[in-house]
């Protein structure tokens, strides 16, 4: 905790102070442009990753950057969302995994949850990533079947965004754009999934679409 203080204290002093104004425009309302959706891993940082400001994105995370379908057990992400887009009118929505995700190798090693009953009940509203993962990549194992199940399962989270009814109406309209990245923490490239390739393609190096429809691939992982 001394530490988290200490850095309260130096933030106070000179980060607040060399942007007061911005804060205190910030303290009149928020209008981000952007809902990241990510991990509860703690070596995730979406602001710092995308050099975005206070009041630039809004963030959603939890473990395994999960969107439970429509009519599934609300935990907050439903609303969450529904308030960034119905209320807040954000025009982009990214879904972001990333590599050495514990909760995909939950997915995938479900005896491990055994103490951890609640976990493995959340990690149910990835069971279609685990089914896809189970039945189509037999001839992987280890570091690729893991990367084939984080890329997979930001896939299946898009697609059950799109069963949200606030996140329907706006694609509808066609003023509302989905995203899925995959971020790999060792060497900080991001990858972001291209419909025409189908696949997850580096964004050092690509000019990235907007990915509305995630058509479903095979592949062996750009991780």
């Amino acid at each position: 905790m001394q530490k988290l203080i200490e850095g309260i204290h130096a933030f106070q002093q000179t980060e607040f102070r060399r942007r007061q104004g911005l804060f205190e425009q910030l303290s009149r309302g928020q209008s981000p442009e952007t809902l990241f959706i990510t991990c509860s891993d703690s070596r995730i940082d979406p602001n710092l990753l995308t050099r975005s400001q206070p009041g630039e994105l809004f963030i959603l995370r939890n473990a395994g950057n999960i969107v439970p379908p429509h009519g599934a057990a609300n935990g907050g992400e439903g609303a969450t969302i529904e308030f960034a887009v119905a209320g807040l009118g954000v025009k982009d929505i990214i879904i972001c995994g990333h590599s050495h995700c514990g909760a995909m190798k939950g997915l995938l090693q479900p005896e491990q949850l055994s103490s951890l009953p609640t976990v493995a009940e959340w990690l149910r509203h990835a069971d279609t990533t685990q089914r896809i993962v189970h039945e189509n990549y037999k001839d992987l194992d280890d570091d690729r079947l893991l990367t084939a199940t984080i890329e997979e399962n930001v896939l299946v989270q898009l697609e059950n965004l799109k069963t949200l009814p606030a996140v329907a109406a706006r694609l509808a309209r066609g003023d509302l754009h989905l995203h899925g990245w995959v971020y790999r923490i060792e060497t900080g490239d991001v990858f972001a999934y291209d419909t025409d390739d189908g696949q997850f393609v580096s964004l050092a190096h690509y000019d990235y679409p907007v990915s509305e429809a995630p058509r479903r691939r095979r592949m062996l992982g750009a991780i």
